[in-house]
């Protein structure tokens, strides 16, 4: 099962998963100002670690920290959920929802569907 992460902690998530490894300094750099305190972000990892999102290797005077989940992995139960507990675990009712929400017009929604045929077919093809 998968944890669901804060917002600090999802902050901090999508900049490992952005740079794939770093340290903390590396990690601040790449907040916008205000920036956290470096032991807030240190303190994040660690929790972030217990959970199973990260890990982190010594690197001598810094620990090096990697994301052990990827973020598509972590959209996918993101989406799953909401699908689930929003739109009974509908995706047509889901993606209805946000098309009504979002005003698209009818060449959006037909553009939409022709990316998402040609996603499909890429996947494919992948495989």
């Amino acid at each position: 099962m998968v944890l669901q992460l804060t917002k600090a902690e999802e902050q901090v998530m999508k900049i490992l998963w952005s740079i794939e490894q770093g340290t903390v300094q590396d990690m601040l750099e790449r907040f916008e100002p205000p920036k956290p305190a470096r032991t807030t972000v240190a303190t994040i990892l660690s929790i972030l670690e217990n959970k199973g999102f990260v890990q982190h290797e010594n690197g001598g005077k810094a620990n090096i920290y990697s994301p052990l989940m990827k973020k598509k992995e972590y959209s996918k139960f993101q989406l799953s959920g909401v699908m689930k507990n929003y739109f009974d675990n509908s995706f047509a009712s889901m993606a209805s929802f946000f098309a009504k929400e979002n005003n698209l017009s009818l060449e959006e929604l037909d553009s939409l569907l022709e990316e998402t045929r040609e996603a499909l077919r890429k996947e494919k093809i992948k495989k």
